[in-house]
């Protein structure tokens, strides 16, 4: 099996070491990965430049492009064969609800699956997570499940781990996105007459968070098993659309 892995914490992140050393075991694996943290990238390309790709070792290289472009250029342009799946972690924190739409980690995953992979992305529940190990133990699991379960569909998985030992886990939890309430306010610091600096504000805290949401299901230790699609059409929307443009 071959899997090609990337994050958007950037090569030398400690999620992705231990993801690499997990993922080793169970296949053939390709590294491509940022150069620098590129969190909350989103699903951006970098079409004004040319992106560098430095190779690390063999199978392993380093852009100095977004999460987006690292796996776009491993299955357009580096890699000669085809992975048979993407991994994209294992992110410092958690993707939750809305956190989805910005993060550079799921992006990597959503560009796997525009191009017919079978794509997961994982993060560890805890903004300052200790038990990487856990989350990499995960990830095989569900690998081994769905070779063994699918038949060949390709499939876009946001997962979040709880950040406890692996023992801990309470099992697997196939939830929904929840939602936050409204970002903090950004934080503005001037910087001298003309101009100011702004820091974005924190991410609002869970406002649809109860039980079928990833965020109850993280909150109890379960694993939360997100099933998404990068088709952003509202359907429930359509037809009442129509009755307003004419």
């Amino acid at each position: 099996m071959r899997i090609l892995i990337s994050n958007d914490d950037g090569y030398k992140s400690k999620g992705i070491k231990v993801l690499i050393q997990e993922l080793e075991k169970i296949s053939q694996i390709t590294v491509v990965a940022p150069s620098r943290n590129r969190s909350g990238a989103s699903s951006s390309l970098s079409l004004d430049r040319p992106i560098k790709v430095t190779k690390k070792e063999d199978s392993f290289y380093y852009l100095s492009g977004t999460p987006t472009d690292c796996v776009h250029i491993a299955l357009t342009g580096l890699m000669k064969t085809l992975p048979d799946m993407v991994i994209s972690g294992i992110n410092h924190g958690p993707n939750l609800g809305d956190d989805t739409i910005y993060s550079g980690t799921v992006a990597a995953a959503i560009e796997g699956y525009l191009l017919n992979i079978p794509s997961f992305a994982i993060s560890m529940g805890d903004i300052n997570p200790k038990h990487f190990i856990t989350a990499a133990k995960v990830t095989t699991d569900l690998i081994k499940l769905y070779n063994k379960n699918t038949h060949g569909s390709a499939s876009l998985l946001n997962i979040n781990v709880p950040d406890i030992p692996y023992n801990k886990l309470k099992g697997f939890s196939i939830t929904r996105l929840g939602k936050r309430h409204a970002a903090e306010k950004a934080t503005e610091k001037k910087h001298n007459n003309k101009e100011s600096l702004y820091w974005i504000g924190e991410v609002g805290q869970p406002n649809d968070g109860g039980p079928g949401t990833d965020f109850h299901a993280l909150k109890n230790n379960f694993v939360s098993i997100s099933p998404i699609h990068p088709d952003l059409t509202d359907f429930r929307n359509i037809e009442m659309t129509k009755k307003w443009v004419k």
